[in-house]
């Protein structure tokens, strides 16, 4: 897999880029040979991006923006996740989770979307929801839609 970790906040204490890839290829499965983006931002890019593409005029965690060749193009690049570190801080806090726990959902999330897995209704939401928790059970971590203490 290449990954293309972008830092565009200036938010301390991240998790290392090592966490990402791992991350990134446990929900990638067996598309690792395709290239990705993940792209740290401030709550101002977010917001922005959000409204831009998505008609919602405030930040959001994590937003997902599959790469669609054209068939003359190798298909080697996935997409492009953008991640607002202060709503994962933030997240994280009201859901009393673990930091590190949650920025794993998140990128696990966002490469399910680029692979083409969604939420917009029950079925498919409890599809993607149980995939998430498979794949992050994998790596020793709790289901994250779970009631929290």
């Amino acid at each position: 897999m290449n990954l293309d970790l972008q830092i565009a906040t200036a938010m301390p204490d991240l998790p290392p880029a090592a966490d990402f890839e791992t991350w990134a290829r446990t929900a990638l499965q067996d598309e690792t040979r395709r290239g990705l983006v993940i792209r740290i931002v401030d709550e101002a890019e977010s917001r922005r991006l959000n409204r831009d593409y998505r008609g919602r005029d405030k930040p959001t965690n994590v937003l997902s923006f599959p790469f669609e060749a054209p068939p003359e193009v190798p298909d080697e690049h996935l997409g492009d996740l953008v991640i607002c570190a202060a709503v994962v801080r933030r997240e994280a806090a009201e859901q009393g989770k673990v930091e590190a726990h949650h920025w794993a959902h998140m990128v696990i999330h966002g490469v399910l979307h680029l692979r083409g897995h969604d939420h917009q209704d029950d079925a498919e939401a409890r599809i993607m929801e149980n995939l998430e928790t498979e794949l992050l059970a994998g790596l020793g971590l709790p289901n994250p839609y779970m009631e929290t203490p």
